[in-house]
């Protein structure tokens, strides 16, 4: 957080309980309000109300068929929509209300929301540092994925002349160079030129690899 809260507290709850000084919603008066007018003022649902309800954050109080909340209640909305709005896990937010509810002074229930905060900057913190690293890795593989493309992009396409179709069509057939030497009317020295030439072409470290891509291009029917 860029500026330190302040942190005076409240007047005690009659029951000893104590709770940091938050601003409240200037729309709100500090008595008994109706859940509408607590809902609005503080930006959330009746059904976020009540489900602070269910988890012991608040105390609604009746008014004929009414929900109505009173001022310890207003208050308390206060620090627990200020966690909210940080993204503090509703556990961590019920502990920290009987926290403070276990305060036995004003001074002790500042230190201990205070304290909250600093974990939960810290835990905020812990996460940013996992994200910068997650981002790092996601433009690696995007800069991976880029640069695989454009090596794709920049392979020339494999031009074969009609003697190196017949050639490349004898060695897939499993022939040896004096055999297509035979077939193709051609002395063995130039044969095994046409060979290399091919094999140069495809990339390849010799005649069998040449022959599998040369099936896989489509140059030679793999049947």
């Amino acid at each position: 957080m860029q500026e330190e809260m302040k942190l005076e507290t409240f007047a005690p709850r009659a029951q000893g309980a104590y709770l940091p000084q938050l601003p409240l919603p200037g729309n709100i008066p500090e008595n008994q309000v109706a859940i509408a007018d607590m809902a609005d003022a503080f930006g959330v649902t009746h059904r976020t109300l009540h489900f602070y309800e269910e988890k012991g954050l608040l105390t609604a109080n009746r008014m004929g068929p009414m929900r109505v909340y009173g001022l310890e209640d207003i208050r308390r909305m206060a620090v627990i929509n200020a966690c909210r709005e940080i993204d503090m896990p509703i556990v961590a937010i019920q502990e920290l209300m009987a926290a403070l509810v276990a305060a036995t002074s004003q001074e002790q229930a500042a230190q201990t929301f205070r304290d909250a905060m600093h974990a939960h900057k810290r835990e905020l913190a812990a996460q940013q540092s996992i994200l910068r690293r997650q981002m790092q890795r996601v433009s690696e593989l995007l800069e991976s994925a880029e640069d695989g493309a454009a090596e794709r992009q920049q392979v020339k396409p494999i031009h074969l002349s009609p003697i190196e179709l017949k050639c490349v069509a004898f060695m897939a057939e499993g022939y040896p160079a004096t055999r297509i030497a035979a077939l193709m009317n051609m002395d063995l020295t130039a044969v095994l030129t046409l060979e290399s030439d091919i094999i140069r072409k495809f990339n390849g470290h010799n005649r069998f690899q040449a022959v599998a891509k040369a099936v896989l291009m489509g140059f030679v029917s793999a049947d």
